[in-house]
C-alpha cells in the first residue's frame, strides 16, 4: 500500500513537472458582459452571435472551455452536427430556444440546461429576438478556434463551406438547420 501511494505521488509529481506554470492556475474572474482578454468573438459565418470566452481551453490545459453566447440570431442556429470527442452542455440565461438532441426535441428557456453527449447529433434554433446562454465543452477541443474562424469569415458561407469549417474544427455536419417552428 505504501509503495502504491509513493508511486502515485511520484507519477503525479512528474505530470506536474511536465506542465509549465499556467497563470490561470491561481484562478481569475471574468466580469459580466466581458470575455477573457482578447477573447470575444462576433460570429458571422453560421450565426451572428457574440461569444465571450469565460474559461478558455488554454486556462484548463484543454480539459474544459466555457463561453457565454449573446444570441442575436432569431430563427437561426447551427446545422445538425456531431462532436465525436466532446460533451457539450448549454444553460439558458435569457430567451427561448428549440433543441434537437438525438431523436429528442426540447424547448428551453431561462434556467433550463441541455446536455449533448459526444457522438450524439444535435442542433438548436434561437426562438426569441435576443438570448443568452452558457455553453461548455469537455474537453475544450478546437471550439475557441472555431468561434474565432466564424468571426473572421467574409460574407455568407455556402452549406459546403460551413461543413468544411465544422470538419476543420473536429465536428461533423450530419443534417440541416432546424426550422424556427420546430
Amino acid at each position: 500500500m505504501l509503495w502504491a501511494t509513493l508511486a502515485s505521488l511520484a507519477v503525479s509529481g512528474c505530470a506536474q513537472a511536465n506542465n509549465p506554470p499556467n497563470p490561470a492556475d491561481n484562478g481569475f474572474q471574468v466580469k459580466q458582459g466581458e470575455g477573457r482578454p482578447g477573447k470575444q468573438y462576433h460570429m458571422k459565418a453560421v450565426t451572428h452571435n457574440r461569444m465571450d470566452v469565460k474559461i478558455s481551453g488554454d486556462d484548463t490545459r484543454g480539459a474544459l472551455a466555457v463561453f457565454e453566447q449573446q444570441g442575436q440570431s432569431q430563427g437561426i442556429g447551427p446545422p445538425l452536427h456531431i462532436h465525436p470527442n466532446q460533451d457539450e452542455w448549454m444553460h439558458i440565461l435569457e430567451g427561448q430556444y428549440l433543441f434537437q438532441v438525438g431523436q429528442g426535441e426540447y424547448r428551453a428557456g431561462p434556467g433550463d440546461t441541455i446536455y449533448m453527449p459526444r457522438g450524439v447529433q444535435h442542433a438548436f434554433v434561437q426562438l426569441s429576438d435576443r438570448s443568452r446562454m452558457l455553453v461548455s465543452y469537455a474537453p475544450a477541443g478546437r471550439m475557441e478556434a472555431f468561434f474565432k474562424a466564424t468571426s473572421e469569415a467574409q460574407g455568407k458561407l455556402s452549406p459546403d463551406q460551413i461543413a468544411r469549417l465544422f470538419t476543420d474544427h473536429d465536428m461533423e455536419v450530419v443534417g440541416g438547420m432546424l426550422s424556427r417552428q420546430g
